[in-house]
């Protein structure tokens, strides 16, 4: 349910009350959620619009609010709390410093936090992830697939899927993807990607080993276009996919069979030819939970800089 807070005749704030039905219903996760929201400097707007969302957590016996959040693991979350001179990052959300500030005098406690790397990519990969990835192509007889047209990549996309699970279904936050979610997620990013920034790996049988998706950063070409295409915000989008020094890494996954086997050096390898073929100079991270200790460390031989922080708050609204 979605919800406008208003003063003086004027809209001064926003929220969605979301219930995800496998995660209290499958998962037995009694967690009420809370997303697009944005708020005036102004507690008593905050209060106002979370207490719609701690009266429909209630009514169906759930037991915590945690936000912000979207409807699955593909959507926007967590506040930013560090890094707020930054851009923000196109997959990303931005918010004011008294956000947090807000929640925090309203009784949230810190739910999941995330970090978000910014990398300078070096002329040239290190020898050792070079050799790594020669190695590991040879080992386990991978083959690299490139893409030319988003109709190449037609036939990946559902694979895809599949090993996103494999590689974060141990998160505790993770919730699996329903057959409606896969579908729309798949036409949205097909009209979205640019092929060339993405790459798969297959064994021999043809199985999907790998994946990764990059793309060119369209965060200073939105924020030039107002967030408007119209009249002159495609110009702005169309030079940032020719002169956009900054690429953005939006979704690593490995099957579990290839994960802590070195195929990271040959999916880095991938990733770096992309981008020194655009002539990118900088990368930047999606977020990244902070136990998960296993994909930070893939950025390890970049000397990554840790250049933004976010989190979700959650609080108790069960009622003895």
């Amino acid at each position: 349910r979605f919800f406008l807070a208003y003063k003086d005749n004027k809209i001064v704030g926003r929220i969605a009350a979301i219930i995800n039905r496998f995660e209290t219903e499958k998962q037995n996760k009694l967690k009420m959620r809370f997303g697009w929201f944005d708020v005036i400097d102004d507690i008593s707007v905050t209060l106002a619009l979370l207490d719609k969302v701690f009266e429909i957590g209630r009514s169906h016996g759930l037991e915590y609010v945690e936000g912000p959040v979207g409807f699955s693991n593909l959507d926007k979350a967590g506040l930013l709390t560090w890094g707020f001179n930054e851009r923000s990052a196109m997959l990303t959300l931005y918010n004011h410093e008294y956000y947090k500030t807000h929640l925090e005098k309203l009784g949230f406690e810190t739910a999941s936090e995330w970090v978000e790397n910014y990398i300078s990519i070096p002329e040239k990969l290190p020898q050792k992830v070079i050799d790594i990835s020669k190695i590991v192509q040879k080992r386990y007889d991978l083959n690299i697939i490139r893409f030319q047209n988003s109709e190449d990549m037609k036939p990946y996309l559902e694979p895809m899927f599949s090993l996103l699970e494999g590689t974060y279904s141990s998160l505790e936050s993770y919730v699996p993807f329903s057959r409606k979610e896969i579908e729309y997620y798949k036409k949205k990013y097909l009209k979205i990607l640019k092929p060339e920034f993405v790459s798969c790996t297959t064994d021999k049988e043809g199985n999907l080993c790998s994946f990764a998706i990059t793309c060119p950063s369209y965060a200073e070409a939105l924020q030039k276009a107002k967030g408007k295409l119209f009249p002159f915000g495609w110009y702005h989008l169309l030079t940032a996919i020719k002169k956009a020094k900054t690429a953005e890494s939006i979704l690593i996954g490995i099957h579990p069979k290839y994960q802590k086997k070195g195929v990271t050096a040959l999916v880095f390898c991938e990733i770096f030819n992309t981008l020194k073929k655009y002539n990118m100079r900088y990368l930047e991270t999606n977020p990244q939970l902070v136990e998960n200790l296993s994909v930070q460390l893939l950025w390890t031989d970049f000397n990554p800089v840790v250049h933004k922080r976010r989190k979700t708050f959650r609080k108790i609204i069960k009622q003895d």
